[in-house]
């Protein structure tokens, strides 16, 4: 949640429990509206327990609430109550709801003992550091909430462990399918053979597919793969070869004599299984052993991350980037970036606006048009590779809608039936993207299938009924293509899209290949210094064009030197004055890290930019965080539109600089001090060629 939404939620918070009387059976509703609605967890009755039996001198006495994932002890009091007051327990001891709180808190096995113990009386929260525990507390009152509701986020800050816990396991994954790749790749007659390559790609997104189907229960049951491979071991690869025949197949079209247990398996549709020519080598004891032990029994691929596992497995499977490290993914966190306050931002904020809204029924109708609205939404990432833009947007607006059937249902449940109409509108289908590499667009479907899956099953949580998952619906909306030479309309409609998003190539303009610069002039034309720009500024020109007379917005991620130098006035002019597009937020030059073992240190900006739609605030981010600005230029500065042009005269009456200081040498004119030293003791006439080498530290200091 954004600032702005908690302060409203926590503003409506203080409107609904300060007239009311807090009894203390109040306090499950107290605490789940306050970690729903002011600090956004859609499912707040997982993060917290209530009533935690614990053992007092030989009676049982029950904790209040218990936050296990942060460590936060509870002890609730009525609104008449003075917390610093002592109450005679059983025992005859004093105590006041601290002191009966703490001896709670001793009571705990030592891995639940709490960091924190907050002692409340619905009108005031008493906050204890365990760190510190002889401390006077610190003191939140209900009224003070909207200006200190972050003095409570310890309630809900774990440091960000479930990011990083998805982003190790996403990370172990791609090692596993390493492991496997290299194996395969050993059993096939001609493996540098493209077409070798491409047959051990689909067969590694098919075994990843299943082992995760498993494990996340879209077969139905656990551990089905598993056993159906062992079962049939000794003839693992015709095993594979039925079983991905079985798995495209309906029902009803199957063969009712196989065995039972491939007739187990559901039909999965989508593509996945339809190619039947792809070659599949011998397994080995060795292939085998991988994939039932490592694979299967030694690890749950049901709780990776599929934002960032989609382009872990890119990398993995990618020569390329397996010789430099491998595990290129843009976080999670830079993705929030682009997609933030391109869109996320404004649509949080709605929601917290219409969750204030009082009147049941009219907060009722504006819910319904909310999740209409979320499910209109479509999005294009021109540049998709794994598909992990798409597939975090997927995710986030799936959040969202989550929270909006929780509060359309009011926590109703209908346990053990099916749900006969699917509460979810968000889909999959929402979403395009355009990516050249064919391998990328099978693992982008496929990291935005796991992501469907994850989102169903906490869908299923919201309203307690059962929702079919398989057979997958098609998706064909990532199409496989150069994205400077296709015309996106035949990707998406341009009158059907709201955003554009994502992460292009970076690519030097010293640096393009000759497709590549025939790629970047052919998007330019005829513009000054064309072959000048960055790979990526051509992503800027084919969008501002597509996004003519439209409200489309869009925000890329770039290298920072399309904002610096000469490269500004040929990209920028013609975008602010042909395509008259204005930049709505930027992100000034932030350091962008590879996981690769090898790491590649590239300086980003983000560009959030639109045209017929003017935007009121402007923001430009830095280290230091959001600054509104009157407008934003092309070099990303709170100014007027201006344009620096290159020229190869000096303005004055001095010394034409021919070449700039740039070292094509390969370092062979580069001389040390001793190297120097050693030149001249041999020849001295040629001091007056060399010179002193200056850069950009030495010209600065």
């Amino acid at each position: 949640m954004t600032e702005a939404e908690q302060r409203i939620a926590a503003r409506q918070f203080i409107t609904d429990w300060k007239e009311r009387v807090g009894e203390k059976q109040e306090t499950q509703s107290f605490w789940l509206m306050l970690l729903q609605r002011v600090f956004g967890i859609v499912e707040p009755d997982k993060l917290i327990a209530f009533e935690l039996p614990v053992r007092i001198d030989g009676t049982t006495k029950f904790i209040d609430g218990y936050i296990k994932s942060t460590g936060v002890l509870i002890e609730q009091k009525g609104a008449k109550i003075d917390l610093r007051k002592g109450e005679r327990q059983s025992d005859g001891a004093i105590l006041t709801p601290f002191g009966q709180a703490r001896r709670y808190g001793e009571k705990l096995p030592h891995d639940m003992n709490p960091r924190w113990i907050v002692v409340c009386n619905f009108q005031s929260f008493e906050i204890h550091d365990m760190n510190r525990p002889n401390e006077e507390p610190e003191i939140v009152l209900l009224e003070n909430l909207e200006k200190e509701y972050h003095r409570l986020g310890f309630l809900v800050d774990t440091g960000n462990e479930n990011i990083k816990k998805e982003m190790e396991i996403s990370l172990q994954a791609g090692e596993l399918v390493g492991k496997l790749y290299d194996a395969l790749l050993k059993q096939y007659k001609d493996p540098d053979d493209p077409a070798t390559l491409q047959s051990l790609n689909k067969l590694c997104v098919r075994l990843v597919f299943c082992l995760y189907a498993e494990d996340a229960g879209i077969f139905g049951k656990r551990n089905l793969f598993h056993d159906y491979l062992q079962a049939h071991s000794s003839e693992a690869r015709q095993a594979l070869i039925n079983l991905f025949h079985i798995l495209d197949q309906k029902e009803e079209e199957r063969d009712p004599y196989l065995d039972d247990d491939l007739l187990a398996f559901p039909y999965v549709n989508g593509g996945l299984f339809a190619d039947e020519s792809i070659e599949i080598p011998r397994l080995t004891e060795e292939i085998v052993e991988i994939i039932l032990q490592k694979a299967s029994e030694d690890f749950d691929w049901s709780e990776i991350s599929p934002t960032i596992f989609g382009a872990v497995f890119e990398s993995t499977l990618n020569p390329e980037t397996r010789r430099s490290g491998g595990m290129h993914y843009t976080s999670i966190e830079n993705i929030h970036k682009v997609i933030d306050p391109l869109f996320l931002d404004e649509l949080k904020a709605e929601l917290a606006e219409i969750l204030s809204e009082t009147v049941e029924k009219t907060r009722k109708a504006r819910l319904e048009a909310y999740q209409k609205k979320l499910s209109s939404l479509t999005f294009l990432d021109p540049a998709c590779g794994s598909g992990n833009f798409l597939t975090e947007t997927y995710l986030s607006l799936r959040r969202l809608e989550n929270q909006v059937i929780s509060e359309l249902r009011h926590g109703q449940t209908s346990f053990g039936e099916v749900q006969k109409e699917n509460p979810i509108q968000v889909s999959i289908g929402q979403f395009y993207g355009i990516e050249i590499n064919d391998f990328a667009v099978t693992v982008a479907k496929t990291a935005l299938w796991i992501a469907e899956s994850q989102m169903m099953k906490e869908t299923e949580d919201v309203v307690h009924m059962a929702l079919d998952f398989l057979p997958l619906k098609s998706y064909a909306n990532i199409a496989e293509g150069n994205a400077l030479r296709l015309d996106w309309n035949e990707v998406v409609p341009k009158e059907k899209l709201h955003y554009i998003m994502g992460n292009p190539p970076f690519v030097g303009a010293s640096m393009m290949t000759a497709e590549q610069k025939g790629d970047a002039v052919a998007v330019f034309g005829k513009i000054k210094l064309s072959n000048s720009i960055d790979y990526v500024g051509a992503w800027y020109h084919k969008a501002a064009d597509f996004m003519s007379e439209t409200t489309i917005r869009t925000a890329f991620v770039s290298t920072n030197s399309i904002t610096q130098g000469e490269q500004v006035a040929p990209l920028w002019e013609k975008l602010f004055i042909d395509y008259k597009i204005h930049i709505d937020f930027a992100y000034r030059t932030f350091r962008w890290d590879s996981e690769a073992s090898l790491k590649a240190h590239v300086h980003c900006v983000i560009v959030g930019f639109s045209s017929s739609l003017k935007r009121g605030t402007k923001l430009i981010y830095t280290d230091n965080g959001a600054q509104t600005a009157i407008n934003i230029n092309a070099y990303l500065i709170d100014g007027p539109d201006v344009f620096i042009s290159s020229r190869s005269k000096p303005l004055c009456d001095v010394t034409e600089m021919v070449y700039g200081n740039k070292p094509t040498d390969d370092g062979n004119f580069i001389l040390t001090q001793e190297e120097r030293d050693t030149v001249l003791c041999l020849e001295p006439e040629l001091e007056k060629y060399i010179h002193p080498y200056i850069g950009s530290v030495e010209f600065i200091n």
